[in-house]
This record gives structure tokens, C-alpha cells and sequence, in this order.
């Protein structure tokens, strides 16, 4: 199980720009399209103020980021990780 679950949208240019930084430096996600998961979407909206903004990252210690660096994704990966 990785410790980075991304939502996205396959429209959406941010989302593609964090996965191609991230895939640049091997670092493991999940991937949940929030246009194929009503439940996801809803997710997301809760997080967001009511607004369904991607790319949103939840992290396993239950944390969440909206539209991060992908270099504070490997932070918080690194921290969890040691953790």
C-alpha cells in the first residue's frame, strides 16, 4: 500500500505535472479518478470547502494537500515512511 493516494481528473494539467514529477523520482501513489468515484468526489468536495479541486493528495496518517509540490509530497512521504 503506498502512503500517497492522488485524486485527479484526466483533464486536468496539474494533475499530469504532479504524476510526471513524481514518476521522475520513482515515488509510489495511488490513483483515484474522481470523475469515474462519486464517492472520491465527494471526498475531495469535503476537504475543499465544497469545491471538487484536483490534484488533492490524502496521505495515510489522514492528512490531506490540494494541488502540492510534488517536492512536498516527497517530504511527507519520507516523513511517513520513517514514522
Amino acid at each position: 500500500m503506498s502512503h500517497v493516494t492522488i485524486y485527479y481528473a484526466d483533464w486536468c494539467p496539474f494533475c499530469k505535472k504532479l504524476r510526471e514529477r513524481l514518476d521522475r523520482t520513482e515515488t509510489p501513489y495511488d490513483l483515484v479518478d474522481v470523475e469515474a468515484d462519486a464517492e472520491a468526489s465527494e471526498w475531495v468536495k469535503s476537504v475543499n470547502n465544497g469545491d471538487r479541486i484536483v490534484p488533492t493528495v490524502r496521505y495515510s496518517d489522514g492528512t490531506h494537500a490540494t494541488n502540492p509540490e510534488a517536492s512536498a509530497v516527497r517530504r511527507k512521504l519520507e516523513e511517513l515512511s520513517n514514522a
